[in-house]
């Protein structure tokens, strides 16, 4: 996995401009480069992304890192989302209300275990703030939002 380190303005800047959008770096970065594909191929960006979420979140799980881990985990269930809105109908979800909302469409097409994962993932996003789950909480988690991500990459690509 390549790694860039930004510091000082430019890193301050590209912080709170995701943080205006209520976005983490990463989905603002994705947002920024995908914003001129065709919708399905941003789908596609946004699942190859979310993935790799999860794979940074089993690492800061090992690491102990379980705020970070939490974030990434329900990162990775926003991307995939937001990335089968984008496949479904070309549009793009912009607030967390968008998403739960949307995540009812999802459930729609795949089935109410959807709405469960969701639940959990957006329970573990708690912990990014409150710091409250363990690691039996991030690793449950962890695996539904494997599954949905993997559920809706088989639709999408």
């Amino acid at each position: 996995m390549e790694v860039i380190l930004l510091k000082g303005t430019i890193a301050e800047r590209l912080k709170k401009e995701a943080e205006k959008l209520d976005m983490n770096l990463e989905e603002f970065l994705l947002e920024f480069f995908t914003q001129n594909l065709d919708p399905k191929d941003r789908a596609k960006e946004y699942i190859t992304v979310a993935k790799e979420m999860l794979v940074q979140a089993k690492e800061e799980i090992s690491e102990d890192d379980y705020r970070q881990a939490a974030e990434k985990i329900w990162g990775a269930a926003a991307l995939t989302v937001k990335a089968y809105a984008f496949w479904k109908e070309g549009v793009r979800l912009a607030s967390h209300r968008d998403l739960w909302e949307y995540s009812r469409v999802l459930a729609n097409d795949l089935g109410d275990w959807v709405l469960h994962v969701w639940n959990e993932a957006s329970g573990i996003h708690t912990c990014f703030y409150e710091g409250w789950c363990t690691r039996e909480h991030l690793e449950a988690t962890l695996k539904s939002v494997e599954q949905l991500v993997k559920t809706v990459e088989g639709k999408i690509v």
